[in-house]
């Protein structure tokens, strides 16, 4: 089967779309198939641009090959996100990328083409069969121009694969045949969490202190422009004595902000631990480091119902307690007191009571961390995933 990736990203990016698209091309080749992947020649980060072995930094074998596609990208020229201009530069590089895509696709053959994007799918659509479009759905649009193209594709495309079983059904009230719809959370590569050092050693190679009691994030604090409630984090680490905060990710602007306001809660400022971002291949390292992983998340519609967070299955992989916000999303995944500990969203006061909990009693953090652990190597590779998704899309050939 030949399967044709189309994704508008940077190649390679810090966020963590880009190492979901690369596992999982690597997880479809794994189960068979053989994988292109179109992805976006735009302006990137100097640290990113510095990126000589994309392969090598998302930790992936070399078993499919990546073509970089033009479009206009004036994405550098604006100074401000979330305004007008900065969503028509976004609205041109996009349409421009499609535009190119869709002209490629024309002398391009291939038994399954296969996006997140929708426009993408919406003009393949016009000039491809139905059964060889594949939509992976990551939200559920909340604008009616938004809702509109997401009713367009569900209905022309082969297979619809949203990431949450909430967001299959919404979609399928939006007009998706049930029968095309396959639910499949994100996961991990077990490769990844094989032979990682463990606690003590992951902290000696980082320079963190042993005896400290680390809560720990991982990823940027912010998608789509929505917090990610480490501020919240913050305020209930200040009910618990002798904590210390250990952020891996980014943007470093937002990490300063939360150092402040850790300092102006009276906290030590040795206890913040801010390690930036990391390359993909470390992540399993610094979450060893670890002793619980919080996920301390708001509710917003798209984090209740339609996300389902890389770091959520990683966590899990790392063996290590989970606290989280208790969102539909992610009691899909983890139960409450058996595999993780969920509290109600935004509530300071049931955080910090959980993690005084987690740090009191060794014996249920290691409980946590088991049944989370079996979980996700049972349900939640990237490989299970591909394999499903590639049996899913046969069905309707």
């Amino acid at each position: 089967m030949k399967l044709l990736y189309i994704a508008n990203m940077r190649f390679p990016t810090e966020k963590a779309h880009g190492l979901q698209i690369m596992q999982n091309c690597e997880a479809f080749v794994d189960a068979g198939a053989n994988v292109k992947l179109w992805v976006t020649r735009r302006f990137n980060t100097p640290q990113m641009s510095a990126i000589a072995d994309p392969w090598a930094y998302y930790g992936v074998k070399r078993n499919f090959n990546v073509r970089r596609l033009p479009c206009i990208d004036l994405m550098p020229l604006v100074a401000e996100q979330n305004n007008l201009a900065a969503k028509l530069v976004f609205f041109l590089q996009s349409g421009t990328f499609a535009l190119v895509a869709l002209v490629m696709a024309l002398f391009t053959s291939a038994d399954i083409y296969y996006s997140r994007d929708a426009i993408m799918l919406l003009l393949l659509s016009f000039i491809k069969p139905r059964q060889k479009l594949v939509y992976e759905a990551h939200k559920f649009s909340l604008t009616g121009r938004g809702r509109w193209l997401q009713r367009q594709v569900i209905r022309r495309v082969g297979t619809v694969i949203p990431v949450t079983p909430n967001l299959g059904d919404q979609l399928i009230k939006l007009g998706a045949d049930p029968s095309r719809v396959l639910a499949a959370h994100d996961g991990i590569r077990r490769e990844r969490f094989e032979n990682i050092p463990d606690q003590q050693q992951a902290r000696q190679e980082i320079g963190w202190p042993q005896d400290a009691f680390v809560v720990g994030y991982v990823g940027r604090l912010h998608t789509m422009t929505m917090d990610k409630g480490i501020g919240t984090l913050v305020e209930a680490l200040r009910q618990v004595e002798g904590i210390s905060l250990a952020l891996v990710g980014g943007p470093d602007d937002m990490a300063e902000n939360l150092r402040h306001q850790w300092i102006d809660s009276g906290l030590p400022e040795s206890r913040f631990l801010y390690a930036g971002h990391v390359l993909p291949e470390r992540v399993p390292l610094y979450l060893s480091a670890f002793d619980v992983c919080a996920m301390p998340f708001p509710w917003t519609e798209h984090f209740a119902y339609y996300a389902s967070p890389i770091k959520l299955f990683e966590y899990m992989a790392s063996h290590r307690a989970i606290v989280a916000s208790d969102l539909p999303a992610f009691a899909d995944v983890v139960t409450d007191g058996e595999s993780a500990l969920l509290v109600p969203p935004s509530d300071v006061n049931a955080l910090a009571a959980a993690i005084i909990r987690l740090r009191d009693d060794p014996v249920l953090r290691k409980n946590l961390a088991d049944r989370a652990y079996e979980g996700v190597m049972a349900h939640y590779t990237w490989a299970a995933r591909a394999e499903a998704i590639l049996k899913k899309i046969m069905s309707h050939e």
